[in-house]
């Protein structure tokens, strides 16, 4: 891979870094700042309430989906980068600066309301449009490998998050974690955006999107054209049904799930999702470098099955993980397990779409699925907790997977696919081969 190609794979993974530990620092800090917005009480309620807020930055991700991912059709990848890293910036300063429900009562939860409506309209095109760019500024024989970096980038951001979220455990009290404490990530992440908004004004365009003719289409980035790929985004929804579930299970949701259910100090369990998390971004390059050599489809199949069998298990023996080693063991089977869906999914994406709809086609349905599955996942859980049948999400999660096993065993291979051609390809079934050039 040439210096221009990794020139461009990195720019587009810092940005994706600093926009994924913004939007992965609400989670990992909610325990700390659940109580400041909502009145004194039930503290797993609290905690519902600002998961609730969480998911509802999720439901906005279509809207960012459908703008952003209309933005990069139309005027190009580099300008749907730039302004999701806006947008990101300007809702972590508003987190920082949110008025406690002791200052302002509920005044401080609509602030947090307008901040996490704006990082789900930013979230909802940054994955789309960091997805399409990766994947058309790549050598084409190595899409696999240079797309994985996105969740390289997305778990640098969270491990980032957990990171800080460590040193402050260590090097504060737990009263000024609660008091103020909570809002230095917030104030990270802003400063982060904003070097992110300077690399991204001198980013290259991808020359796949220079070259395609996409910017002269009138109908490009269109609900219109999108609709003449329905079945391809269909797919994408039903293909990232169980990989989002599962993965918000075993990122954002295990911290939670080690310290309130298996009982694990609040430090420990950090520790133990750092790690795993750690391993788990080192080995997406090597699984995604693997579907350039095999294909994407035996990747989704290994992950689907893997999760749908093995997650009851695992989530049942982290509930009664009593030391961090078999904690950091099960969490680590389960995102490796995982990896066959995150180092992927991104490429997988991108090769189903013609380059005049590709950043729309992954952004909206994508984006729908996160909603309904990804961005509920934590909430999910929690009211399976409160209403004391905890084991029914490991099930539920299971479940998931199943729907999706069941898309990857009948969807086509996509490895081999000319970015450039394939809205002049007529439709395929599954045995026929698709030309590599």
């Amino acid at each position: 891979m040439g210096r221009e190609h990794w020139k461009k794979i990195w720019v587009g993974s810092a940005g994706n870094m600093v926009e994924w530990f913004d939007w992965f620092v609400y989670a990992t800090f909610a325990v700390y700042f659940a109580d400041a917005f909502f009145p004194k009480g039930n503290e797993t309620a609290n905690l519902m309430n600002t998961m609730g807020i969480f998911a509802v930055g999720f439901f906005m991700r279509p809207v960012g989906g459908w703008l952003l991912g209309r933005i990069g059709d139309r005027k190009g990848r580099k300008a749907a980068l730039t302004l999701t890293v806006t947008l990101m910036s300007a809702s972590a300063i508003l987190i920082a600066i949110a008025p406690t429900y002791a200052v302002a009562g509920y005044g401080g939860v609509a602030v947090l309301l307008v901040a996490r409506l704006l990082q789900g309209l930013s979230v909802g095109g940054e994955y789309a449009a960091s997805a399409t760019y990766l994947t058309e500024a790549s050598d084409p024989k190595k899409r696999g490998f240079a797309s994985s970096f996105q969740y390289v980038s997305m778990t640098a951001g969270q491990l980032l998050g957990l990171g800080l979220q460590i040193v402050m455990q260590r090097n504060l009290s737990d009263a000024a974690l609660h008091s103020w404490g909570w809002r230095v990530p917030f104030i990270v992440g802003a400063l982060g955006a904003a070097v992110v908004f300077y690399l991204r004004r001198s980013m290259l365009e991808t020359e796949v999107y220079e070259d395609s003719g996409a910017a002269h289409d009138a109908d490009r980035g269109t609900l219109k054209a999108l609709w003449a790929h329905k079945r391809e985004a269909l797919l994408v929804m039903a293909l990232t049904m169980g990989g989002t579930v599962a993965y918000y299970t075993y990122t954002t949701y295990l911290t939670k799930f080690l310290s309130k259910s298996a009982g694990m100090d609040k430090s420990t369990a950090s520790l133990v999702s750092f790690c795993a998390l750690f391993v788990f971004m080192c080995v997406q390059p090597l699984a995604g470098a693997l579907s350039d050599r095999i294909g994407r489809r035996p990747l989704l199949i290994t992950f689907a099955v893997g999760s749908t069998f093995l997650t009851v298990p695992i989530m049942t023996m982290l509930k009664h993980a009593g030391t961090f080693w078999l904690a950091f063991g099960l969490a680590l089977l389960a995102l490796v397990v995982v990896t066959g869906y995150t180092s992927i999914n991104a490429c997988v994406k991108a090769e189903l779409f013609p380059t005049g709809i590709r950043a729309l086609g992954v952004a909206l349905p994508y984006a729908i699925a996160n909603a309904l599955f990804g961005g509920t996942a934590e909430y999910v859980a929690l009211w399976f907790k409160q209403a004391g049948i905890e084991s029914g999400f490991y099930w539920y999660v299971a479940g998931c997977a199943a729907v999706s096993l069941v898309v990857y065993l009948s969807m086509r291979e996509t490895r081999d696919i000319d970015l450039n051609r394939i809205k002049d390809e007529p439709r395929r079934t599954q045995a026929e081969p698709v030309p590599s050039n």
